[in-house]
């Protein structure tokens, strides 16, 4: 089983909807859910920080990995995006099968 989970935050709904629609129409993922109002604390430049933020769950596979690697921060607003992998011990072999295809590269005969 190769399929992933990934981790990214954004400042915006408005960030993460472009950056998830182009990362799904490009085939890097299968899917993105953005899940808004989500409030951060960490520290930046020796700085305590507080920011109101959008997390997004990609759905990918361990194969388009490294393209997601490569294209994520081309379109990422931030200097240093979050960017998490997270392996999937389990789950639907349906729906698996599913985050496969729509991550396939196709073939370039």
């Amino acid at each position: 089983m190769s399929a992933v989970i990934v981790l990214c935050t954004a400042p915006d709904s408005d960030a993460t909807e472009e950056m998830v629609r182009t990362l799904v129409n490009e085939g890097v993922v299968a899917c993105g859910n953005i899940v808004a109002d989500v409030n951060s604390i960490y520290r930046w430049k020796g700085n305590l920080e507080a920011a109101a933020e959008a997390l997004i769950i990609f759905k990918t596979t361990e194969a388009s990995w490294p393209r997601l690697k490569q294209r994520l921060p081309e379109l990422h607003p931030y200097d240093v995006p979050e960017l998490l992998l997270l392996k999937v011990a389990d789950g639907l072999a349906s729906y698996l099968k599913w985050v496969e295809e729509s991550t396939a590269v196709p073939d370039q005969a």
